[in-house]
């Protein structure tokens, strides 16, 4: 923003972000005139029925031989009130016919009042202003800047303010209702100030307008400050403005002050502080409560009105109330307005009434991308031909349509329909939106397909973190650790990590065995840095991931740091020890758990049977998991009826391990017939085991988990030639044995990203011969510690007897 002084002093100029050169070669351009005041044309344009009254005026005003200018301004105001401006602007052609000296500077003023749709004629009555010399009345050029604001042409509007000689108040708030860049607008204000430019209504209207963010807030408040001052306060259009302002930036107790303090409200109150409470997740209980008030008041609600209290409902799901505000919008003539109907289409998808949702749609007269992309985030299964008719319905999709058709897309695992997408993306340049392209990512990553998601992450022009959070997410989900952790050293260095950044690394963290918990540690110190350690959803991965690192102190060291725990945070803590098979500690915090108010989830009690099994508490398994779907109503899934049948096997109960095997929902899994044909094999029952084997290798014919399983068992039963036929099998089908892994964490973080890995009989280590010789000295220990033990139990023996 610059001022820029004229030569006589008298002028003022304000330039924000063009010169005042350009503004005036751009206003030297006009577009041609497609009308013209003389065009006969004009006549046709008039409304077909007058009212009555009118029509004598105008028979009256015809028949005056030279009208006086007084009834001239009185017919065409008239005809402006009721919005019928061409007819407004045939009166002042006709007298303008009768020569310049026909009409005055007043006249000038009502025909570009009357233009503001037209902008063509306005630039017509703009030069007859500059030729007949009524530009230079003040009147005159607030009205030309008037029509140039809202047909949004600034620059001119711009140009005209420079050439007024003495710009009183209305020049300089026509002008500042024009800017449509807050920041200018708010500067041209402070300048307003500083030349003794005094506010009025009209003024503290506009500039609060344009408060609307955190940066702003405290102009805003120096201005309500100013209202006060100057006794305001009780004007409706301020307080509008201050509750409006206050509702923008989530202040909504302030909003609420000042509505409570206006002495008259009109129904853009209302509206302006029931937006306020829709738009923020925590008050929409407040919002039906003051459309509920505003009924009592006898306010009229109108489509505003009903879009914020039937949002307010979706929130709440308060699917009886938001029923009644469908009669009444039903009632009043609403039932058809777009943004109506679409906040009752969500409505009723959240409620899952998604019935009455289709009947909304359907009865729609008029449907726009908000209504279509409704429609496709709620069903699922039809999303390609929804689109489709969309599309045959004249109606263009916009960014979020392509964000909630590729999340569907990608729900439904429909990838050729996703590929299909994305090309479409591309020919109409949408790819262009980072929230487009980020959903890519995910989409991809959710395929597996990580090569298309490096593809399209590499082709972005810029990467938000979003963008990086997904990537390391794929990575993670797709286990591939190692290049999620240096996908997040990159990203750090970028960008600051966020809750989610830190969740999706130590997950990836967490499923690896082989980089250094050092890595972890890494991130932990990180994030504490950052003031994420008090989030539950990255306390929640810290957990888990020093749990599954074996690392169980840390663990419940990051329990204990947390103020309020969640459900969340107790499910991990339980799942840590159950992991690490601490039956009692367990039961413990279970039993914590329950007394603190906090109900378990599924996952939760999935730990305490896996715990329950492990220790071989066999009944009391069976309670628990009675107590599951008798107290909390929680349905057993698959992984519930896995821990049942693994309890019983490792019971030796094999009986009632193959009667929950059958009960499983959709059949039973590998890990399960794993588990239970290791029992069979620990309790010797070789007729349960060949049936679970022969499931099992139906199931992965290739692995060689099964085929080893029962040649152990044969063998152990001394059963030879069905291990022979077992092993011949196996290299028939060319099954090999998998070679057991570990992993030993050696050298520095700074130095080594992953864990040294080695095999029984391994040599691949550069260092393979220290190793060996290491171990053998470090076996040789052992033994002789071991010699010493069985002596030392020997004497004591001796000393007993």
């Amino acid at each position: 923003m610059h001022v820029v002084r004229g030569n006589t002093g008298s002028r003022i100029s304000i330039v924000c972000s063009f010169t005042l050169h350009l503004c005036k070669r751009l206003f030297s351009r006009l577009e041609p005139v497609t009308y013209s005041l003389n065009d006969t044309n004009l006549h046709h344009l008039r409304l077909p029925k007058y009212c009555s009254s009118f029509r004598n005026a105008h028979q009256v005003f015809d028949k005056i031989p030279q009208p006086k200018l007084i009834s001239l301004h009185h017919s065409m105001l008239n005809y402006i009130h009721i919005n019928r401006h061409i007819d407004a602007l045939i009166i002042f052609k006709n007298q303008l016919q009768m020569g310049i000296s026909e009409i005055d500077e007043v006249a000038l003023a009502l025909a570009l009042k009357a233009c503001r749709e037209y902008l063509n004629f306005g630039a017509q009555i703009h030069c007859l202003a500059i030729t007949s010399g009524y530009i230079c009345y003040t009147t005159v050029p607030n009205s030309l800047m008037n029509v140039y604001c809202k047909t949004r042409n600034f620059n001119k509007a711009l140009c005209v303010f420079d050439d007024v000689e003495f710009p009183d108040r209305v020049s300089y708030n026509t002008l500042l209702s024009g800017f449509e860049d807050g920041k200018c607008a708010l500067s041209f204000a402070l300048w307003m100030r500083s030349v003794g430019v005094v506010f009025d209504v009209v003024s503290y209207t506009t500039v609060l307008s344009h408060c609307t963010n955190e940066d702003e807030f405290a102009l805003g408040m120096q201005l309500h400050c100013l209202v006060l001052r100057y006794g305001l306060e009780d004007d409706v259009f301020v307080g509008n403005a201050l509750v409006t302002m206050y509702s923008k930036l989530g202040n909504m107790g302030e909003a609420e002050r000042v509505f409570l303090e206006m002495p008259c409200k009109d129904l853009v109150s209302w509206n302006a502080l029931l937006s306020g409470y829709a738009q923020e997740g925590d008050y929409s209980k407040e919002a039906t409560e003051g459309f509920r008030e505003m009924i009592r008041e006898g306010m009229k609600p109108d489509h505003v009105s009903f879009t914020s209290a039937v949002s307010a409902c979706g929130q709440e799901k308060a699917l009886e109330l938001a029923k009644q505000i469908h009669c009444l919008v039903i009632k009043m003539a609403y039932g058809t307005h777009v943004s109506v109907c679409n906040v009752l289409i969500s409505l009723y998808y959240k409620c899952d009434v998604t019935e009455d949702a289709n009947k909304v749609f359907q009865s729609m007269t008029e449907r726009n991308v908000v209504s279509w992309t409704t429609m496709l985030s709620m069903d699922n299964e039809n999303i390609v031909s929804i689109f489709n008719r969309m599309r045959r319905d004249g109606v263009y999709p916009n960014h979020v349509t392509f964000v909630g058709l590729i999340h569907s897309v990608t729900v439904k695992n429909l990838l050729r329909e996703g590929q299909m997408v994305h090309g479409f993306c591309l020919k109409t340049n949408f790819f262009s939106e980072l929230n487009v392209a980020n959903s890519f990512v995910t989409m991809y990553a959710k395929f597996e397909i990580m090569e298309d998601v490096l593809k399209v992450f590499e082709e972005l022009d810029r990467r938000d973190l979003i963008s990086w959070n997904a990537l390391i997410s794929g990575y993670a989900q797709n286990g591939m650790s190692r290049e999620a952790l240096q996908t997040f050293l990159s990203a750090s260095m970028e960008l600051p990590p966020n809750d989610y950044t830190f969740g999706s690394v130590l997950s990836a963290l967490a499923s690896s065995e082989s980089i250094s918990l050092k890595h972890g540690q890494r991130c932990h110190a990180c994030l504490i840095k950052q003031g994420f350690n008090s989030n539950p959803i990255v306390s929640g991965a810290l957990l888990d991931m020093y749990a599954k690192r074996g690392s169980i102190s840390e663990s419940q060291g990051v329990f204990d740091e947390i103020t309020d725990r969640s459900q969340v945070s107790w499910t991990a803590i339980i799942s840590a020890y159950s992991r690490h098979g601490d039956y009692e500690s367990v039961m413990a915090l279970f039993k914590e758990m329950k007394e603190k108010g906090v109900d378990p989830d599924s996952i939760t009690f999935l730990s305490i049977l896996t715990a329950c099994g492990r220790q071989g508490m066999v009944d009391m398994g069976i309670d628990i998991f009675n107590s599951m779907v008798r107290d909390y109503s929680i349905e057993p899934s698959s992984e519930h009826y896995a821990c049942m049948v693994d309890m019983f096997g490792r019971a030796g109960r094999l009986n009632e391990a193959e009667f929950f095997l059958a009960q499983i929902p959709g059949g039973s899994g590998l890990s399960v017939l794993q588990s239970l044909l290791g029992a069979c094999r620990i309790y010797g029952d070789v007729d349960m085991a060949t049936r679970v084997s022969n499931t099992l290798i139906a199931l992965e014919p290739d692995q060689s988990g099964s085929y080893v399983l029962m040649s152990n068992l044969f063998a152990e039963k001394g059963q030879w030639d069905k291990v022979a036929n077992i092993r011949k099998g196996m290299r028939d089908k060319g099954v090999k044995k998998e070679i057991g892994f570990s992993w030993v964490d050696v050298g520095s973080i700074e130095y080594s990203l992953n864990l040294h890995g080695f095999s029984s009989d391994d040599k691949s280590h550069p260092r393979t011969e220290e190793i060996y010789r290491m171990t053998e000295c470090i076996g040789s220990e052992l033994k002789h510690l071991e010699r010493e033990e069985e002596e030392n139990e020997s004497v004591t023996l001796v000393c007993a007897i």
